[in-house]
């Protein structure tokens, strides 16, 4: 067997059908066994619960060909817990996390010619996901589910990787107290469409959302956690119950402690304090880290001293260090790296 012949380097983030995907289905009160499809299609009753009322939550992460030739992913059983507890609240079966990590397994075996090569700037992006294909028409949950995973393969998230992005702050609210802005499902991505292209269309890489109760405080993007760097040289990260609980961002701040030695502020964060900040950056598992040089807010624009040229001092090191680890250049904490082959 060999890699695909593409362009390896030029692939862009977009879907491409790989060989096969993971399908497990739930009913009569258990997950099945489980299995490999050729078959990229789902069918679907037209009363199902996913397209009435919304019961689907995912995750995303990636396996990386490491220079040796072996295939690795990067912390699944973090991904394993999080879909555990995102299906628990939207009131679904959670899959079982250590089927997870197997199935995940399976799925990157079963396409490791569509693992990018060591060297390439691409990744094999994995998608798992859960969605309720039971039949209701009143509200409440499905009584039957869907596991699944599909791979493709692909390039950097934003365009021009790690250079400098312009982003905007949204007039529009991501996730309210309380509700499900922690939670890793389509519902919360759906919010987010129409200001994306309100902002993609005025030349805007993404939107920085603001807290939902007082529109004081910074939440995150559309797709990323934000992450800054105050003038003592502190990472400084927001923190919110409607935030959604990024592994990379977590990893970050591990990274930032242990291998960079910085300190470390997780806090709420208001937006007025982001102009007095040295660097920007999102951080997320297609991003892995995108610095941000302006952030544009109506009439005020946040120009910071990192420039747009090039990521600032403390985002470079921490996107160096974690894509390092991720490709097996650096060593990685235990457990943060799962071979596959």
């Amino acid at each position: 067997m060999a890699k695909k012949d593409l362009d390896w380097g030029n692939i862009g983030f977009q879907y491409r059908v790989t060989d096969k995907r993971y399908v497990s289905e739930w009913k009569g009160g258990e997950w099945d066994e489980g299995r490999l499809t050729d078959d990229p299609n789902v069918v679907l009753n037209e009363s199902a619960g996913i397209l009435q009322y919304c019961q689907q939550v995912f995750e995303g992460l990636k396996a990386y060909t490491w220079e040796d030739g072996s295939i690795v992913c990067f912390r699944p059983d973090m991904n394993a817990e999080r879909i555990f507890n995102s299906a628990k609240r939207m009131e679904m079966p959670p899959f079982p996390k250590e089927r997870f990590v197997r199935a995940v397994e399976e799925v990157v075996r079963a396409n490791a010619d569509w693992v990018p090569p060591f060297g390439s700037g691409a990744t094999l992006y994995l998608r798992p996901y859960e969605f309720a294909t039971g039949v209701v028409i009143g509200v409440k949950p499905a009584d039957e589910y869907q596991f699944r995973i599909f791979a493709t393969p692909v390039g950097p998230y934003y365009k021009g990787g790690a250079t400098p992005i312009s982003i905007i702050v949204s007039d529009f609210d991501r996730a309210a107290p309380h509700g499900t802005g922690a939670v890793k499902a389509g519902l919360n991505y759906a919010m987010s469409l129409h200001s994306s292209v309100l902002a993609h269309t005025a030349g805007y890489a993404e939107n920085l959302y603001l807290d939902a109760a007082s529109r004081s405080y910074v939440e995150e993007t559309g797709g990323s956690n934000a992450i800054f760097v105050d003038g003592e040289g502190t990472l400084v990260i927001p923190k919110s119950d409607s935030i959604l609980p990024s592994i990379t961002r977590r990893s970050i701040v591990y990274v930032a402690e242990h291998y960079l030695h910085l300190k470390v502020d997780e806090r709420p964060v208001l937006f007025d304090e982001v102009k007095g900040f040295k660097e920007c950056g999102l951080c997320g598992t297609a991003a892995v880290l995108s610095p941000v040089g302006r952030i544009v807010n109506h009439d005020e624009v946040i120009n910071f001293p990192s420039g747009m040229e090039k990521a600032g001092k403390v985002m470079g090191e921490l996107y160096n260090t974690l894509t390092g680890i991720q490709s097996g250049k650096i060593e990685a904490p235990e457990g943060w790296i799962h071979v596959i082959r």
